[in-house]
């Protein structure tokens, strides 16, 4: 069997770091320590860890925009590195790279900041170029999040439908006031945080049976698979058998800046070699333990190795 493409369609970001004790109160200044100027972006960091953590070389591909600048440059640099394709990767001159202003507290909790820059430049126009539609349409599986114009997501869902390609889209950040209800009958999955479930759905998802029943009211809007990530505690499958709670890996974290990319990008990858849902989870919540104990985002990725499972 020929390995399954993976696309990511979305955002490259160069994230800003800086370490501080608590995260700041609203009016409050205080003191940082150790800036660093990362890659980045909900997009890219899922590129990042499909193309680490693929079994088959060449079968991730990235379609997004950069500014013509030394920031998109080492997006670029750093993609390559991990395995990812980067020609549908647009460098938009007169226009920055998108930049995230993160700060990580010492307990490991963060917050963020998102200034677009290059990524608005994806537009629906971009995706139906010629090279972006052969992009689209090669892919097996396509992975979104909500970094770029909302209506270019609608665009690939669209595109993707027609080539019969799985869709998963990362509801992150989610909006605050949900996705249209047409949204949810064109996605194979949806992978929000219980943070971004509740924003979606209006209900409470402190408790894993909250979270299973508010899932259910987004199956019943048509998606056919609602993959709740829920930190340490693993995740939520919930689908029109019922839900299922997988447990997590505890883990000693340090930065869970892009736990919630390493876990979808891993997702993608089991999904691709044809592993269950059961272990497809499974897979992606020993990456993302992995992930929570290193500082960065790009840079606490793990590669396949390290999961201890065949290349």
């Amino acid at each position: 069997m020929n390995p399954r493409k993976i696309l990511i369609v979305g955002s490259l970001n160069v994230d800003q770091s800086v370490q501080v004790n608590d995260l700041p109160a609203r009016g409050e200044t205080i003191k940082g320590h150790n800036l660093q100027y990362l890659n980045g972006g909900k997009g890219a960091n899922q590129a990042v860890a499909c193309g680490r953590l693929s079994s088959a070389p060449g079968t991730v591909a990235m379609l997004g925009c950069v500014g013509k600048d030394n920031f998109g440059q080492m997006q670029l640099q750093g993609l390559t590195a991990s395995n990812v394709d980067t020609r549908n990767i647009h460098a938009i001159d007169g226009t920055p790279t998108g930049m995230a202003i993160i700060y990580v507290s010492s307990k490991g909790s963060n917050s963020i900041v998102i200034i677009s820059g290059a990524n608005d430049c994806v537009t629906p126009e971009l995706i139906h170029e010629p090279e972006s539609l052969k992009a689209i349409e090669a892919a097996d599986i396509i992975l979104m999040q909500m970094e770029i114009p909302f209506e270019t997501n609608l665009a690939v869902m669209d595109l993707a439908a027609k080539s019969g390609s799985t869709l998963i889209l990362n509801p992150a950040p989610a909006p605050d006031h949900g996705l249209p209800d047409e949204v949810y009958e064109k996605l194979d999955y949806i992978t929000p945080n219980e943070t971004e479930l509740a924003k979606l759905t209006g209900l409470p998802c402190n408790t894993i049976e909250e979270i299973g029943q508010a899932s259910e009211v987004l199956v019943h809007k048509g998606v056919k698979n609602v993959l709740v990530t829920v930190g340490d505690r693993g995740a939520v499958l919930t689908n029109a058998e019922g839900s299922t709670h997988y447990t997590g890996i505890h883990a000693d974290a340090i930065d869970t800046t892009a736990a919630g990319d390493t876990f979808n990008g891993a997702f993608a990858v089991a999904l691709a070699e044809g592993k269950t849902p059961a272990d497809a989870i499974a897979f992606a919540n020993r990456a993302a333990a992995i992930s929570v104990t290193r500082r960065g985002a790009q840079d606490s990725v793990p590669c396949r190795s390290e999961l201890n499972e065949p290349q």
